[in-house]
């Protein structure tokens, strides 16, 4: 699009926001048409490497199955396309794992709304009092305050602890496994 090659930590910081919000963030101009387009072309290059380019962090697929194996309801609100995380979690033999995906196509409005939150604490048929919404981004921390529901953060992202902190949260781990152990350790949860 003729734009200048941003830094990598920049883009890093962009992780979580919606396709359009990061278009603004790198190129700061807020040009709908000009959005829509870097969607378009984002959206056909992840098509053809990010299935194949994600990574798993180690204690994923073990956590999961644990608070399967335990009665918890998992579910993933994310900015990414539901089709895609959908291919990553079967790439990994990990969608039996995950009971619903909210991706960026099955809302009106993306994170940090919290349409897509919502929508799932509805579906799953649970009271927003017993969800726990964890996350690696502020957007995920602001997810969460706006949906008016518990938030653990994780530090596996780009978003440091002292970030995380300026939002309301009830545990801020290192690793996904940390909160499994918080999670473990606290029935109020």
């Amino acid at each position: 699009m003729g734009f200048s090659i941003k830094d990598e930590k920049e883009i890093k910081r962009t992780i979580g926001l919606s396709l359009k919000n990061t278009y603004t963030a790198l190129t700061r101009k807020s040009n709908e048409e000009e959005a829509e387009l870097f969607a378009k072309y984002f959206k056909e290059k992840a098509d053809l490497v990010m299935v194949e380019n994600t990574e798993l962090y180690s204690d994923v697929k073990e956590v999961l199955r644990n608070l399967k194996s335990e009665g918890y309801k998992i579910g993933i609100v994310t900015t990414k396309f539901h089709y895609r995380i959908e291919q990553i979690l079967n790439r990994f033999n990990a969608l039996d794992l995950v009971d619903l995906i909210v991706g960026a196509e099955d809302v009106n409005i993306e994170k940090p709304n919290p349409e897509g939150l919502l929508w799932m604490v509805g579906n799953l048929q649970l009271e927003k009092d017993n969800i726990l919404y964890v996350g690696d981004s502020l957007v995920d921390a602001k997810t969460a305050e706006n949906a008016q529901v518990k938030f653990a953060g994780v530090l596996t992202g780009t978003t440091r602890r002292d970030e995380l902190n300026l939002y309301k949260n009830v545990y801020i781990g290192e690793h996904i496994k940390d909160v499994y152990y918080f999670i473990k350790s606290n029935s109020e949860v």
